[in-house]
């Protein structure tokens, strides 16, 4: 999301012996030290050795950052003095401490700076210049009101890579607006596919525009660091959170364009295949089933008693199947509701065709495939204890990526940061005297 303030800031568990045979991912690192605020260890990872500034909040550049430091990048993250990110305070809190922050600030060190100052300033380009990568969501304009425009962070380090990621990109007649993933999920047409055929266009209920926009913000970084190795020379990243969700949906505009075909709502039905919904069981478990390929779909029809379907001339493409996708439901959702939940998922099995539960987050903690995957795993962490979030993206063989710590305290890395990068005790003592720290 783009923060719409002017100052930095504003802006069922595992069983072990699965988890012993999951793929490699690195094994969460120790707890860091005595207390919150003991600095965390080295890195390991693939990026090992990549510094990341993350200045960005609410959470498409922070996730981005995050990304990155689950594959080994040091990430650092600058926030406001009195004003953190927001994340600390999204959503459910115990003891005081905001968990999405634990999720969305893992890997992260963490300095407060205030960038509108000048001893904040002076200090972020000399952070800037020891970094690899800044990412930062603030509205066009602000960091050059700071001075720390990209002349300023170029001029301080050439092969810096600065990511921006805002709403609307750095021009355009809105690039100056506020605003956040969920106006991007309206004005992409994702709200207006989204929901049932009589009903309102419908947003997530999570943020899935900022979500996507991580990913495609990780992948730009990689990209452009890549480029670097050629020219030797950063460059800036543009992102608009408003185009990666509209990449993801598909060819719409490829369909208006040569055929003034606009998608509508369907529900949990495709416009493109059939069967595709979800089904309630005999015993009241909803169950989806998806038959994109007619192999598949073959295969559903005939394990639930209706072969003659498969001869139909409008059963041999996608298409066809959509446009009778009543008569596919019929079938489909009267066999499974006659049978409990587990004999639809033996059956399918047996047939190998595709089902699966629908699942709240109770069952993905049970679900033995994800135990087996490691999905979600346990960090130690020195506030709360043991916590089970989502496992790195990916599995690499030879250089896996890991949870090191989860989301530190505001500031806890301040000092060490700052000392690291050569400032003297009474240097960071000025700084907190100007109000910068």
């Amino acid at each position: 999301m783009t923060p719409a303030g002017a100052a930095a800031g504003d802006g069922c568990a595992h069983d072990p012996a699965a988890r012993s045979e999951a793929p490699a991912r690195a094994a969460p690192g120790p707890a860091a030290g005595p207390g919150p605020a003991a600095a965390p260890g080295p890195a390991p990872g693939p990026l090992a050795g990549l510094r990341v500034l993350d200045l960005a909040t609410l959470f498409a550049g922070p996730l981005a950052a995050t990304l990155l430091g689950d594959f080994g990048a040091e990430v650092v993250k600058v926030e406001h003095p009195e004003r953190p990110d927001p994340s600390r305070g999204h959503g459910p809190a115990k003891d005081g401490v905001g968990l999405w922050w634990k999720l969305l600030g893992r890997n992260k060190r963490t300095i407060t700076l205030d960038l509108s100052t000048p001893g904040g300033r002076d200090t972020l380009l000399r952070l800037a210049a020891t970094a690899d990568v800044v990412i930062e969501n603030f509205r066009p304009g602000t960091l050059e009101r700071w001075g720390l425009g990209w002349p300023e962070l170029s001029a301080a380090n050439p092969r810096l890579v600065l990511a921006r990621v805002t709403a609307f990109g750095q021009q355009g007649p809105y690039a100056r607006r506020p605003g956040f993933g969920t106006l991007a999920e309206a004005m992409s047409g994702f709200a207006a596919i989204t929901g049932d055929p009589d009903g309102p266009p419908t947003l997530p209920p999570f943020g899935l525009a900022d979500s996507i926009a991580a990913l495609t913000c990780a992948y730009a970084v990689m990209t452009a660091l890549a480029g670097r190795e050629r020219t030797g020379l950063g460059q800036v990243v543009d992102l608009a959170i408003i185009e990666p969700i509209l990449t993801v949906l598909g060819p719409h505009p490829l369909w208006y364009d040569q055929l003034g075909y606009v998608q509508p709502r369907t529900g949990n039905r495709s416009a493109n295949n059939a069967p595709r919904n979800t089904y309630r069981s005999a015993d009241g478990r909803w169950l989806a089933v998806s038959a994109s390929a007619r192999s598949i779909a073959e295969r559903v029809v005939r394990l639930v008693g209706r072969p003659e379907l498969a001869d139909e001339p409008w059963f041999a493409t996608g298409s066809g199947r959509a446009a009778h996708t009543h008569v596919l439901d019929e079938a489909v959702g009267g066999w499974i509701a006659r049978h409990k939940a587990e004999e639809v998922l033996t059956a399918f099995e047996e047939a190998e065709a595709a089902v699966a539960l629908v699942y709240d987050v109770r069952d993905v903690l049970a679900d033995p495939q994800f135990a087996a995957l490691d999905t979600v795993t346990e960090v130690e962490d020195p506030e709360l204890g043991p916590l089970r979030m989502q496992n790195v993206l990916f599995r690499l063989s030879q250089t896996p990526g890991g949870i090191r710590w989860a989301g530190r305290p505001h500031g806890a890395d301040t000092d060490a940061v700052l000392t690291e990068l050569g400032l003297t005790a009474a240097e960071i003592t000025a700084l907190r005297t100007e109000g910068a720290l």
